[in-house]
């Protein structure tokens, strides 16, 4: 192929043009495909692997009652926050 590099390498080049040119292919490829399919309607609306959240009373060691100066000292904490 080349007269100034060695088999060796001509083998090499052959190999990383094949490669490229899979690589090429297959992004081809997934892009046609991301452009033609549109996923069914509610589909993607939440991941399976996360549960969804229960209630305040769903369980008892999901709520804690807080004293009336905890109360204050959360409400005094919220309004310390930025509004934007």
């Amino acid at each position: 192929m080349f007269p100034s590099i060695s088999p060796v390498q001509e083998i090499g080049l052959a190999v990383l043009f094949v490669a490229a040119l899979v690589w090429v292919l297959g992004l081809g490829h997934m892009l046609w495909d991301s452009r033609f399919h549109h996923p069914e309607p509610g589909a993607g609306e939440g991941l399976p692997v996360i549960p969804s959240q229960r209630a305040a009373a769903g369980h008892p060691m999901e709520s804690v009652e807080l004293t009336e100066a905890e109360e204050q000292a959360f409400a005094g904490l919220i309004r310390t926050f930025p509004l934007h």
